[in-house]
This record gives structure tokens, C-alpha cells and sequence, in this order.
């Protein structure tokens, strides 16, 4: 009688340090900016005027207007430079060839009937909607930043009111994006691929 093998555990992905590294600043970035950010909007609030909605404290990062724009400002340096060397890192690597979306994930999405390349075709498409959202929130808040120096910015959105706006917009969206990321991750790899992520 032959005793039974003991089933293994699936083994968790392991994933590159550079990558562990641009999540979890990324992360910390963008909820400090997004914290101090809702300390700005309070102070003027871009729907409605000093009389709109103003968010409540517990979600707010700065305590004040001034400590909220310190706080941005800060942050948005290290946002900005934690893009740019990832950016460079995805580059040299070629990382880009298997993280981003490609025409075969467009023909996958229209003639595939199999689920899970279905499922990693979306993911890809998400995971590369990252890149203008990210982006179109650095421009616009250089924008505010330096209206007059970088009143080129201002020209191109139709305004300070419009610049505004689009910027407020893109928080929103890249919580909507990280939750889709999330979720997909989930269906894909299960718990142990958005863990291996940060541990």
C-alpha cells in the first residue's frame, strides 16, 4: 500500500524587487496626495465654490490649506520621480513587451473564447490605462503649480477652472483603475499573486 503524496501548496509569483518597490511607493504617494489634495479642494472646492461640498476630515491630509499644498507638493516630487525611474526600468528590461496591452490583446478580446486570455487581454488594457491617467494628473498639477510658468498647460485644458477639474477627475479614476487591477489580479492569480506584490 502506497501512502499518499501530501499536496503542495501553490507556489506564490515571485516578482521583480523594482517592480515590489514602484507599487509600494506609488502607493504611498498617491494616497498622500490624494489626502492633501481633498485639504486643497476644501479650501476652494472646484464644484460649487467655497460654498460646495467640502470632504470630512477623516480623509484629509495637511490640516490646513498650507499643510495640504506642503504636503502635495512633496509628494508629488516623489510621484513624479518614482514614474520616471520605473518608466526607464520597463524600458531597459523590455519589461513593456509582456505588461502592456498589444494588438493581440485587442484580437483576443474580439475573436478568443477562452476565458482566462480574455481576462489577461483586460488586464493588460487596465494595467496600460495606468500610464496617460498617471500622467494627465502630473501635467495638470504642474499646471496648478506654476500656472504662470507653465501657462501653456493652462491654454491647452481652456482655463484654470477646466485644469482644475481634470485634475480633481483623475482621482476617481485611478481608484477605479486599482480596483479593476485588483479584482482582475484576483480572478487571474488569486490571493497569492496581489501578495506576492508586497511581501
Amino acid at each position: 500500500m502506497t501512502a499518499q503524496a501530501t499536496p503542495r501548496k501553490p507556489a506564490i509569483p515571485k516578482q521583480a524587487l523594482a517592480a515590489k518597490a514602484f507599487h509600494w511607493v506609488n502607493l504611498v504617494a498617491l494616497f498622500a496626495m490624494m489626502g492633501s489634495g481633498l485639504q486643497i479642494y476644501n479650501a476652494n472646492p472646484v464644484f460649487g465654490g467655497r460654498a460646495g461640498y467640502h470632504f470630512p476630515d477623516f480623509l484629509l491630509l495637511g490640516g490646513w490649506l498650507a499643510g495640504g499644498r506642503h504636503w502635495h507638493f512633496f509628494f508629488m516630487w516623489v510621484f513624479g520621480l518614482n514614474l520616471l525611474w520605473y518608466g526607464l526600468y520597463v524600458f531597459f528590461t523590455r519589461r513593456w513587451k509582456n505588461r502592456y496591452a498589444g494588438k493581440n490583446d485587442l484580437e483576443a478580446l474580439q475573436k478568443s473564447t477562452n476565458p482566462r486570455r480574455r481576462n489577461y487581454a483586460v488586464h493588460r488594457l487596465v494595467y496600460t490605462a495606468f500610464i496617460p491617467v498617471l500622467l494627465l494628473a502630473l501635467l495638470t498639477g504642474l499646471g496648478m503649480w506654476k500656472p504662470v510658468q507653465f501657462g501653456w498647460i493652462v491654454a491647452m485644458f481652456g482655463g484654470w477652472q477646466a485644469l482644475r477639474t481634470v485634475h480633481f477627475l483623475t482621482i476617481p479614476t485611478v481608484l477605479g483603475l486599482m480596483a479593476v487591477h485588483s479584482l482582475l489580479a484576483l480572478n487571474v492569480g488569486q490571493w497569492k499573486l496581489v501578495r506576492s506584490m508586497f511581501t
